[in-house]
Parts: structure tokens; C-alpha cells; sequence
């Protein structure tokens, strides 16, 4: 009775770890949904909101490693269970980036917007591959949530199609820069923009490949598609 009590315990505190990961993305993912919003409709209201609730995801990735240590030291977990704290301190990190990311855009969508030196119109673009990011943490967190490794080859090919995207953007952008010199700062800003959106694409991706680990116990983080495809048959 003593080790069924001691287990239901850590079979808890597994399952709070989970629920905690889930409330830090989604956090995240209501974001993204202000910032889409302010973009669309060209108002800045809400963003400077995003500060604000990106500490509270710093803490949240404070207290979620602490839980994390503490289970290690006081259960000393084993195979699935050691795995499943180690994947859920990784995925941490890559979440409490995007909050660094997303407080960029917030920043920059802000400024142009509160200046009046862009139009929705001129974030189309950079709405557009935002909301692909979107779509791509939102697929991450529903691959940790069902333990589906196989969620990580979607959410590879999302990642070259957002890279791919992002160039064809940079490139437009540039040619903004010369045609439009006076405009340059507004580009600038744009571009700085884009790039945090590709490095969210990044870490979507990043936590998929966390999940194979949790799920099949090997590393994929420098393997290709085709090597990868062929790992999970």
C-alpha cells in the first residue's frame, strides 16, 4: 500500500508538470493571437500587455524547472519517467524563447504602429508567416499533450516552408530599402520582425524533435527528414 500511495504521488506530480507546460504555451499562444490581432486591424492595443505576461512566462519557466529538480532529486526517475522531466526542461526553454521573441514583435509592431509609420497592409506579410508560426506551437503543444512523435515530420516541413517564406520576404524588404531609402527604419524594424517569427518556426520545431526523444528515447535534433522518416517507421 505504502509504494502504490508513494506511486500515485509521482504519477501526480508527473501530470501537474504536464498541465503546467500547457498553461506556459498557452500563455504563449494568446500572445500571438493579440499581436495577430494588432497587426490586422493596424491598432497597437494590447501589446504593451505582451511585456507584462512574458514575465510571468519567465516565471513559470523558474517554477517549472524547480518542480522538474525537485522530482529528480527526491524520486529519482528512471527509462520513460526520467526521460519525460528531462524533455519537459527542454521544452521549457524553447517556450520561454518564443516569449522573448513574441516581446520583440510586440515591441517593434508597437512602435510602427503608435508612429504611424505602417499599415496593416505593410505587416501582411509578417502577419502572415506569424500566423504559420502560430499554427506550428500550436501543433507542438498538441504532439507533447498526446505523446505523438510523429507530429516532428509536419512540423519539419513547416519549418522549411516558414525559412523559405522568410527569405522571399528579407528579399522584398530590401528592395523596399533601396526604392525607399527614407522609409529605411520601418523596414529595418520589419525585417527584425520577420526573423523573430523564423526563430519561433525554429523552436516549434525544436520541441517536436524533444518529443521523439520523450516518446522513442533518440536524439533527431541533426538528422534529416528522410533519416528521421525512417526512424519512427
Amino acid at each position: 500500500m505504502k509504494n502504490q500511495h508513494i506511486s500515485s504521488h509521482f504519477n501526480q506530480e508527473l501530470e501537474d508538470v504536464r498541465t503546467e507546460v500547457m498553461q506556459m504555451g498557452g500563455i504563449i499562444e494568446q500572445q500571438i493571437q493579440v499581436i495577430l490581432q494588432s497587426m490586422s486591424r493596424a491598432n497597437p492595443q494590447g501589446l504593451p500587455e505582451i511585456r507584462e505576461s512574458e514575465q510571468k512566462i519567465n516565471e513559470m519557466e523558474e517554477l517549472i524547472d524547480d518542480h522538474c529538480q525537485t522530482i529528480i532529486a527526491r524520486r529519482q526517475p528512471a527509462a520513460g519517467d526520467l526521460r519525460f522531466v528531462l524533455t519537459v526542461t527542454r521544452m521549457i526553454v524553447d517556450l520561454e524563447r518564443v516569449g522573448d521573441e513574441l516581446k520583440k514583435i510586440a515591441y517593434y509592431t508597437h512602435n510602427l504602429l503608435i508612429n504611424n509609420k505602417i499599415s496593416a497592409t505593410g505587416l501582411y506579410d509578417t502577419h502572415r508567416i506569424l500566423d504559420m508560426a502560430s499554427t506550428m506551437i500550436r501543433s507542438a503543444l498538441d504532439a507533447f499533450a498526446r505523446l505523438d512523435e510523429s507530429a516532428v515530420v509536419a512540423l519539419r516541413i513547416s519549418d522549411e516552408k516558414l525559412d523559405t517564406d522568410y527569405r522571399n520576404q528579407l528579399r522584398v524588404l530590401m528592395t523596399n530599402i533601396f526604392e525607399d531609402p527614407k522609409s529605411i527604419s520601418t523596414w529595418i524594424d520589419v525585417m527584425m520582425m520577420n526573423k523573430a517569427v523564423e526563430r519561433i518556426g525554429d523552436h516549434a520545431k525544436n520541441m517536436a524533435e524533444h518529443i521523439v526523444y520523450l516518446v522513442r528515447g533518440i536524439d533527431i535534433r541533426h538528422k534529416g527528414l528522410e533519416e528521421i522518416e525512417s526512424n519512427l517507421k
